[in-house]
């Protein structure tokens, strides 16, 4: 089997002002097919009930959802993932998506996203 280069840049969207997601250093990543993959964010949050999104975008494409998982007071609730291979990890100030068994469909734009909440 031939083994492709996958290219895969992310981006960060704060959705509630005054709240901040960002990737962290080193978004672009190359991969080979049946490898995997971790983007991460780093975010900043004025409350202690976030959930984290992340989303990716093919070219000239809406954007689709992958999965949201809560962080801090949401840490074990919300979890939602529209494809196993996808999975997130959260801690108090970042999200982790983990791509496992690399495809060349998943070569496309990635965003993390954020939303705050009160209880």
């Amino acid at each position: 089997m031939d083994r492709c280069l996958i290219l895969i840049l992310i981006v960060g969207t704060g959705l509630v002002t005054g709240d901040n997601i960002e990737p962290d250093k080193g978004t672009e990543k190359n991969s080979k097919e049946t490898e995997t993959v971790k983007l991460s964010c780093s975010y900043s949050a004025s409350s202690d009930y976030v959930l984290l999104y992340w989303y990716r975008q093919y070219p000239n494409k809406e954007l689709q959802y992958l999965l949201r998982k809560g962080a801090r007071s949401y840490a074990n609730s919300f979890a939602h993932t529209s494809d196993d291979r996808f999975q997130s990890t959260t801690s108090q100030a970042s999200t982790e998506l983990t791509i496992t068994d690399v495809r060349l469909l998943d070569s496309s734009l990635y965003y993390c996203a954020l939303r705050v909440g009160a209880q």
